[in-house]
């Protein structure tokens, strides 16, 4: 049976054969099970550890994404591992036991279900139990990660003491052993004040069962594997999560899977001969959406920036295609994370980021180009100082050989430095800072001379 109709809004999945295609016949799409025989296969052969992700569109209907996990899975790529789709009628006990009980009975490697992983935020936990009486429902390392993430960025820490969190949240999250794990609890206990780390619940990371179904990973394996959950997530609430209308929101989604079949594609065991296609079979595919962003982008630089300005800022459009960036909305500001780096960007003109690139050159840097590419838009000429626009004189051409040295590099740093010294000096007590200033003022007199008056 093909993926046949949501009232003329679904595509039609003629490459792969639906195992399971269930929607309600109301107006409105009030439940909603999906699996194709790739994904069933898929389950089949990995059903020991299952992913749990919900993602709630706005009208509060709930789209559950089911996904395989542990040693064993090595697919990668956005939905590689997605293994089911649902949308219960009600989020309530009933409901849940419907939606479980229709996946149990078209996948019966349900029985050997050993770990399911759920987020924080989850509450019916006896229906889950009851569904699978012998499996352990446990928080996942991810949904913990994205929970404590979101929470520092919540309660409005000064920057630096943000900044290390964060970086060290990371670090212990890719090597989450027992040691790293107590001394992250340890610096959350000291930088945190007692009324708001409750708030954290910083005790699951204590909590060895959490950490069992995800220490088995190396340093490299943990990045990627948070990396692919966060762009899987990701495309969720996009296509999903924004969207009104249930039917819209699940046809655009699958439309997306259609076009990116990723590593799923080339998993299929189960399948028949006659239904694989090789790649001479595929009509051409089309550019992705991505790709397009990418290249509205490009073609925006070179029409507004010189000659420096384009080649350096494409230079930093490079570093984010080739990685994966995290983006956290604020109420003023946008966290911009690429790798291990994270930084503010400021989105409103005139835009501004936080970050070494932009403050040196006030060019468009790879966070800034990752915001635009988020938000699928293109460069403004507001976003520009004067001199950079393409309408200034070419002279600027010989800016980055004349002026860009090693002198500049360390009176960059030292200002960046002194800036945000400054900045916590200004929100001490009066105690703080006489004490900070006096550390600085013996610090000045030691490198310079206690004969000499140093202006801090």
């Amino acid at each position: 049976m093909a993926l046949a109709m949501l009232n003329g809004h679904l595509l039609k999945d003629s490459s792969l054969p639906v195992l399971l295609h269930q929607v309600s016949k109301t107006p409105q799409l009030e439940t909603f099970n999906y699996q194709n025989c790739v994904m069933q296969d898929l389950f089949a052969h990995f059903p020991e550890i299952l992913f749990m992700h919900r993602t709630y569109n706005p009208r509060g209907k709930v789209l559950y994404t089911f996904l395989v996990d542990g040693p064993r899975v090595q697919l990668e790529g956005p939905l590689a591992r997605a293994v089911y789709f649902a949308i219960p009628a009600k989020e309530d006990a009933e409901g849940l036991a419907q939606m479980f009980q229709v996946f149990k009975k078209f996948n019966p490697a349900w029985e050997r279900v050993c770990t399911i992983l759920v987020d924080p935020h989850f509450l019916p936990l006896p229906t889950v139990a009851m569904e699978f009486p012998t499996a352990e429902v446990l928080l996942s390392a991810f949904h913990v990660c994205k929970f404590l993430q979101g929470k520092l960025y919540q309660l409005s820490l000064e920057r630096p003491v943000e900044r290390v969190l964060l970086t060290s949240l990371q670090s212990t999250m890719c090597s989450a052993t027992a040691g790293n794990l107590r001394k992250f609890f340890t610096l959350l206990s000291s930088c945190i004040p007692p009324a708001q780390l409750s708030e954290l619940h910083s005790h699951w990371l204590l909590n060895d069962r959490i950490w069992l179904a995800h220490r088995w990973r190396s340093r490299g394996e943990s990045s990627r594997y948070f990396q692919s959950l966060e762009v899987t997530t990701r495309i969720l609430s996009q296509f999903f999560g924004t969207n009104p209308s249930e039917k819209q929101g699940v046809a655009s989604l699958f439309r997306y899977m259609q076009q990116n079949p990723g590593d799923k594609e080339t998993f299929n065991p189960g399948l028949n001969p006659q239904n694989n296609h090789t790649a001479s079979d595929a009509s051409p595919e089309t550019p992705k959406v991505e790709q397009l962003v990418e290249a509205g982008i490009q073609n925006s630089l070179n029409a507004i920036c010189t000659g420096p300005a384009a080649q350096l800022c494409l230079g930093e459009l490079a570093v984010v295609q080739k990685s994966m960036h995290l983006i956290g909305s604020g109420s003023e500001k946008i966290n911009i994370q690429i790798l291990e780096d994270t930084h503010k960007v400021q989105p409103q003109p005139p835009t501004s980021c936080s970050c070494y690139f932009h403050q040196a050159f006030r060019l468009p840097c790879r966070h800034i180009l990752a915001m635009l590419s988020a938000r699928r838009q293109v460069l403004q000429l507001d976003m520009l100082p004067a001199q950079w626009t393409g309408g200034c004189a070419t002279s600027l051409d010989g800016i980055l050989g004349s002026k860009w040295n090693e002198t500049l590099d360390k009176y960059l740093a030292v200002t960046l430095l002194t800036e945000e010294v400054a900045r916590l000096l200004q929100h001490c007590s009066k105690e703080e800072f006489e004490h900070r200033y006096s550390t600085l003022r013996e610090l000045a007199d030691s490198w310079i001379g206690p004969y000499e008056q140093v202006q801090l």
